[in-house]
């Protein structure tokens, strides 16, 4: 790691194969806590590169716990966090809306390393047990419609990098690798990205899968579609920018979406908007992210009809039961 380091403190990249072979033996405990921190350091220091990040994901799912489901026909809503907006939970509210429409979900998760309470935090808090058992997901996926793949079940390497990165409390390169990395490979993402550099590297790496993708970014920084500003929303076929009108909705105050400051707080607003006692801000920005991930799988024709099936499940209950059904 020595060498490693030195080389990469004098302004070098690694190749895709490098970066690779280094992720491996950080997932074998190769490397004492002192280097793996030395080495997440120097990406705090500068951006990933393409060949790097492609590296890094490669051997992630290379090392991957296999799952098998009977179907690969499933969307994930996810961001790489690390915006430091703490927000309620969006990303993993709107794929219970998405499940209560009918559209299956692979939620892909992980505990908060540089946010208050990651989708795994609140997972945890509501009482859902995790597993990597292939029949039970499939279980869950046939009743519920959704289930959940907590991140280092399913990952050697953030399992071995997880209390490393709780001690660190900043973003790391790692938030970059969660939302590439879901080891079912669904079919369709909505992937939420903190700035436009990290969209293009993604956008670069994710032109080369068979498999479809949506990267959404909030203008004001934000990793998800907020309303509080415009958005941009990248896709296979090109790029646009919307406002929050152009989503149904009126733009909304950044205090109106801040989520709690404990996993217990954030469970709390968590259930009131499932139980349909959200406010309407906070209905609003998971209603639009859910839509955005409806109208992407092509199955819930143009964005407005997405919309409302998406406020269908919300307010007809479906999304709760959704997550009542995987906590049996």
């Amino acid at each position: 790691m020595k060498e490693i380091l030195q080389y990469l403190f004098n302004h070098n990249t690694l190749s895709k194969s490098e970066a690779k072979a280094i992720m491996i033996e950080i997932a074998q405990n190769k490397f004492n806590t002192t280097e793996v921190a030395s080495f997440i350091s120097i990406f705090l220091m500068r951006n990933i590169s393409l060949d790097e990040l492609e590296g890094f994901r490669e051997a992630l799912l290379q090392m991957a716990i296999p799952v098998n489901l009977h179907t690969n026909e499933t969307v994930d809503i996810v961001g790489t966090g690390g915006d430091g907006k703490n927000t309620i939970n969006i990303s993993t509210l709107a794929c219970f809306v998405v499940a209560g429409a009918g559209q299956k979900v692979t939620k892909h998760g992980n505990y908060g390393a540089s946010t208050i309470t990651g989708s795994s935090n609140v997972m945890e808090e509501l009482g859902y047990h995790f597993t990597d058992n292939s029949d039970l997901l499939n279980e869950n996926l046939e009743k519920a419609n959704i289930c959940f793949l907590h991140a280092p079940y399913f990952h050697p390497a953030l399992k071995s990098v997880g209390a490393l990165r709780k001690a660190l409390g900043l973003r790391t390169f790692f938030n970059l690798l969660g939302p590439l990395v879901n080891p079912v490979k669904p079919q369709f993402s909505v992937i939420g990205v903190y700035n436009l550099e990290i969209a293009r590297i993604y956008q670069y790496l994710l032109q080369k899968d068979q498999r479809n993708f949506i990267l959404v970014h909030g203008l004001d920084g934000y990793d998800e579609i907020s309303l509080t500003q415009d958005s941009k929303i990248i896709s296979k076929e090109g790029e646009s920018i919307y406002s929050a009108e152009d989503l149904g909705f009126q733009a909304v105050a950044p205090e109106s979406i801040k989520g709690g400051n404990t996993p217990k707080e954030s469970a709390k607003i968590f259930m009131d908007i499932l139980e349909g006692n959200g406010t309407e801000q906070q209905n609003a920005v998971v209603l639009a992210n859910a839509a955005i991930a409806l109208h992407h799988t092509g199955k819930y024709g143009e964005y407005d009809q997405a919309l409302l099936s998406a406020k269908e499940s919300l307010e007809s209950g479906k999304a709760l039961r959704s997550l009542q059904l995987i906590r049996n």
